[in-house]
């Protein structure tokens, strides 16, 4: 059985309305509030803050196939930075090759998209890929 990593990122009782406040921009706040709405319904789970920047749904320990160490986490998540919105799925982004087609303006990492905002991508595909990611796979 792996051992169980502690890190510094942990949910909070933080407010996420407090934080979401706090964002500089307009498009950030508007944004992120449209994030918070549509992870709330697909996961079923309320919004928390996690660490001082990042809001998660739902709380899921992962293992990592190649360490065998184990983390707790969020199920999904995003964080709104500078440059841009930071959606956090776990999920091999890898495999969702078509829908990151049709999803619009992005970058995506291992298990994150980057996105600059909302209005550049198509929101039904992201619910898409939150929803694949939720499943768990």
């Amino acid at each position: 059985m792996g051992k169980v990593a502690v890190i510094k990122t942990k949910e909070n009782n933080a407010s996420v309305e407090s934080f979401i406040n706090t964002l500089k921009t307009e498009q950030q706040r508007k944004d992120s509030l449209m994030l918070i709405k549509t992870m709330e319904k697909l996961s079923k789970e309320k919004a928390k803050m996690w660490g001082s920047s990042m809001i998660g749904f739902g709380n899921k320990r992962y293992k990592s196939p190649t360490s065998g160490r184990e983390v707790d986490w969020f199920k999904i998540g995003f964080s709104p930075r500078k440059a841009n919105l930071s959606i956090h799925l776990v999920l091999n982004l890898k495999t969702q090759a078509n829908s990151l087609k049709k999803l619009g303006k992005h970058k995506a990492g291992v298990g994150c998209l980057y996105i600059n905002k909302l209005e550049d991508v198509d929101l039904k595909v992201l619910e898409e890929l939150i929803s694949e990611s939720l499943k768990g796979k």
